[in-house]
């Protein structure tokens, strides 16, 4: 018992150690062929190999075979945080109301942040968006603009933090069209005229109505969810 726990835990320290040599490299850089890491860690080939699968499972190193083969820095992007922790959310029980409950001021204060963005390619892309909303007028159409526009305003809001908060709360339900979300012609009027409102606000730099119109978002949003049948058909 004792070799198999000892075994466990120099597995698990190599594979911290892969992740911290992948982390000192920039993405994408090469790390070292197999036999350079055995010496490197002074630990056997299956050893280095289980850690490497805990590690590129992580999503911290890629591992190569053949010509160039060998270990290469990586990097796990907010994709795969958002899969995770929408998957951990699920099996818990949570539905994308709890979800809007807690998102919602973090929604309020990407709204008013974003407004005070300089990037001139973040407000050309929310100004770019704008003028293509009312072509939107199927609700998948309104579901894919719903997610660049909570991409493009998470991004102007600057805060990582709130970016990954509101694409748990897209990646979560938003996408699964089952819910049945947009299907009534006035919901998408009322859609629209919500994402033209507050995309004018964001580029006047109205953070107060920015504020208001990303709650009245979210509240509009939560009653229809209440309205919809059992299961969301």
């Amino acid at each position: 018992m004792y070799q198999t726990v000892h075994a466990e835990s120099l597995v698990a320290r190599t594979a911290r150690e892969l992740a911290e040599l992948s982390l000192a490299h920039e993405d994408g850089d090469f790390i070292g062929a197999e036999d350079d890491l055995l010496s490197r860690l002074g630990v056997s080939r299956p050893t280095l190999r289980q850690a490497a699968k805990i590690a590129e499972n992580d999503r911290l190193i890629s591992v190569r075979r053949g010509i160039k083969g060998g270990f290469y820095a990586s990097r796990p992007d907010a994709q795969d945080a958002i899969r995770t922790l929408a998957r951990f959310l699920r099996l818990r029980g949570g539905t994308l109301s709890d979800i809007m409950a807690v998102s919602r001021l973090v929604s309020e204060e990407a709204g008013a942040l974003a407004c005070g963005c300089k990037d001139e390619n973040l407000r050309a892309r929310l100004a770019d968006f704008m003028a293509r909303i009312d072509a939107n007028d199927s609700p998948a159409a309104l579901i894919g603009a719903e997610a660049e526009l909570v991409q493009i305003i998470s991004e102007m809001s600057g805060n990582p933090a709130i970016e990954l908060v509101m694409a748990i709360g897209f990646s979560f339900g938003m996408e699964e069209q089952r819910i049945g979300l947009y299907r009534a012609e006035e919901h998408r009027a009322v859609a629209r005229r919500l994402q033209h409102q507050l995309c004018e606000a964001i580029l006047d730099a109205d953070a107060e109505i920015a504020r208001v119109l990303m709650r009245r978002r979210s509240a509009t949003m939560q009653q229809w969810i209440a309205e919809l049948p059992e299961g969301g058909a």
